[in-house]
């Protein structure tokens, strides 16, 4: 079995997260990996639609033509498999959180971009919601500034605070990758499992991973911004770029056996 987280991953990251696109060569490798793995399973904190559409590739195969492929969107929450989408209404604190989240980032010093001025950003995902300080003129210092007033305001509304790569989320807690992917392996019967990731919610699946008691390989799809994980995988390749080849060689090694 395959998992594979999506931003980072299988798409390169990008200042505004709606212009996220996968690596067209990932896409193809996996199209051809999903006939030759027992499956395929794509486990983000994007909402499960979203990642297959931007799985798309114009005038290619994308992540829609995978044979099997299932996406466990959210941390876990939705399913999507097979073109039909499963998932659970959100919780009440994330209509507050939504609510009350502008106001809060502008009484700190950071009013939400608009018009494509410098600053910081809010992604709605529907069941969480995420504060990107990459377009900020100081990214780092502006996600250290947030840290507390949002983790305050995620205590306050029963939700917990996904730290990442500039970005701070705020989401139902409950559920990780690493319970996504564990359930996932158990339903399957999986026999063996790779999982490659980019950021900090990764660890949790890099952990499923290792107590699942299967043979397994973790893969760190490599960055400056984020060296946790590189120090727990069993390998590590450059970016997204380096994961579409791992996965383009693994179909080359599979289809030669």
């Amino acid at each position: 079995m395959i998992g594979l987280d999506f931003d980072g991953t299988l798409a390169p990251i990008v200042p505004d997260p709606a212009d996220a696109r996968v690596d067209p060569a990932a896409a193809a490798a996996l199209v051809r990996l999903g006939g030759l793995v027992g499956a395929v399973a794509i486990v983000t904190g994007r909402p499960a639609a979203t990642a297959v559409a931007y799985g798309q590739v114009e005038g290619g195969p994308g992540l829609g033509d995978v044979p099997g492929l299932v996406v466990l969107g959210q941390y876990g929450l939705e399913r999507w498999e097979a073109g039909e989408l499963t998932s659970p209404p959100p919780p009440p604190g994330v209509a507050r959180v939504r609510a009350e989240l502008p106001g809060l980032l502008a009484s700190h010093g950071h009013p939400v971009s608009d018009g494509g001025v410098p600053g910081v950003t809010i992604e709605d995902k529907g069941r969480a919601l995420a504060v990107h300080t990459r377009r900020a003129a100081d990214p780092e210092g502006s996600l250290r500034a947030l840290r507390e007033p949002l983790a305050k305001l995620a205590a306050e509304t029963g939700l917990l605070v996904e730290p990442g790569r500039l970005v701070l989320e705020l989401r139902p807690a409950g559920m990780d990758k690493g319970h996504a992917l564990a359930a996932f392996l158990a339903e399957r019967g999986a026999r063996s499992v790779l999982f490659a990731g980019d950021d900090l919610g990764d660890l949790a699946a890099f952990e499923a991973v290792r107590l699942s008691g299967l043979p397994g390989v973790t893969v760190c799809s490599a960055s400056a911004e984020v060296t946790a994980l590189a120090e727990r995988a069993d390998i590590v390749v450059n970016g997204p770029a380096g994961i579409a080849a791992l996965l383009s060689a693994l179909a080359d090694a599979l289809d030669a056996s």
